[in-house]
């Protein structure tokens, strides 16, 4: 995967390279008149000047004569590299071997000029020589080489921009209410990254809030039920109530009061993101209470240590031996144990348990199938279960148990 910024700096660098090979052709070609005027001013230099077998005097008279009217110093070295004549100030022979004359600077006046002689010898001259190449190719030629970077770089951060134009337009829509807002994800980068969190958080919120609404409407609904059966005991009660009616009234009430709870504790899972209580339990110990509450419960295990909110690892716990009570065969087995940083507990009955295409929806709030019948409840206990676990850093899951039959294992952060 390409980073962005690695397509930023291999863009600035693909620039810089244009540039330079740009600049490096610009300078071939605007220098070629230069090394030319070398070459015939050092053969002008060679036909002025007497013979490298001269006498220093004739030389030295030449050279007079060559630099008359020059505001400059100019020193002529033989092939061994001594001085043998000097107008001015002598100068230094360079060390750079050259056969045409160097500008150091060519856009600068001073500029020390060297010629160097088919005898053999070197002139060396501060003489400002200056060679410039014609302003208007030079200038045209950085206006194309400008204008064809801001070209090349155009597409590309256009394309940039454009995909961030599209996640704007993602944003606003799912800020405008449309849940079902989504962004294509193009590319590999940043950028693209972004686009996948976003379609990730709006599928969250589109689930949770879808989450709150078949909450909210089949808690309304399920309401509704003891509510209705309540309200005909009522009636019945004023007339005289035998003992059957009076027990169905109680157990419409405990089922209307656990629904509530349950849908409360579900609620506060949602909002509070952390847990309200963080103590030290002992799993094993909280297990065998809650087991002294059911028959035909076996427990097994080893102690295991760890935090979290006692209270609703309790409901947990006794969701679990609620539903095995009601729609199990006992007896009911509980087994704590460790597996490496995780602790387990495993819970299931003598019955068959769930069929494996129901494993996941088993944990979907108010769904109460089992195979082809509905069960008896809320609907709600095994979603609390799942919902518990995740807030201690585990999950829950319907799993096959060693003699085949499925049973529930949860996991849990241990100490």
């Amino acid at each position: 995967m390409l980073r962005l910024y690695l397509r930023f700096y291999l863009a600035l660098l693909a620039s810089l390279v244009l540039f330079v090979g740009a600049a490096a052709t610009l300078w071939h070609v605007t220098s070629r008149p230069m090394q030319q005027a070398g070459v015939r001013l050092g053969q002008l230099v060679q036909n002025i000047l007497p013979g490298v077998q001269a006498p220093p005097s004739e030389q030295q008279d030449a050279l007079q004569r060559l630099a008359t009217g020059l505001s400059g110093d100019v020193t002529l070295f033989g092939p061994n590299g001594a001085v043998i004549a000097a107008v001015g100030r002598p100068l230094r022979l360079p060390a750079t071997d050259v056969r045409h004359v160097v500008t150091l600077s060519p856009w600068a006046s001073g500029a020390l000029s060297t010629v160097r002689l088919a005898d053999g010898r070197t002139l060396v001259a501060s003489v400002p020589v200056v060679f410039k190449p014609r302003p208007l190719v030079f200038h045209l030629m950085l206006v194309l080489l400008a204008a064809m970077i801001g070209l090349a770089a155009f597409p590309i951060v256009r394309q940039l921009s454009g995909r961030l134009e599209r996640l704007q337009h993602g944003v606003e829509s799912l800020g405008e209410g449309d849940l079902g807002a989504r962004v294509a994800v193009e590319g590999r980068d940043e950028v693209a990254r972004l686009a996948v969190s976003f379609n990730r958080a709006a599928g969250q919120i589109e689930q949770l809030v879808g989450a709150h609404r078949s909450l909210l409407a089949n808690a309304s609904h399920e309401l509704r039920t003891p509510l209705a059966r309540i309200r005909l005991a009522v009636e019945m009660l004023k007339s005289g109530a035998d003992p059957r009616s009076k027990a169905g009234l109680e157990q419409d009430i405990a089922e209307l009061d656990q629904l509530i709870d349950e849908i409360l504790i579900a609620s506060r899972l949602e909002a509070v993101r952390q847990r309200e209580a963080d103590e030290e339990i002992d799993l094993l110990a909280l297990a065998a209470e809650e087991c002294a509450r059911y028959d035909e419960v076996n427990l097994e295990g080893e102690s295991l240590r760890i935090h979290g909110d006692p209270r609703l690892l309790r409901r947990l716990l006794r969701n679990l031996l609620e539903n095995a009570r009601r729609h199990g065969a006992p007896p009911t087995q509980v087994r704590v144990t460790r597996e490496g940083a995780v602790g387990v507990l495993r819970v299931w009955d003598s019955g068959p348990g769930p069929m494996p295409e129901e494993s996941e929806r088993i944990f979907t709030p108010f769904y109460r199938r089992v195979g082809s019948r509905e069960t008896t409840g809320t609907g709600l206990g095994l979603a609390l279960v799942r919902q518990i676990a995740r807030r201690h850093g585990g999950d829950a899951r319907c799993a096959p148990m060693a003699d085949g039959r499925s049973g529930f294992v949860i996991t849990l952060n241990a100490q």
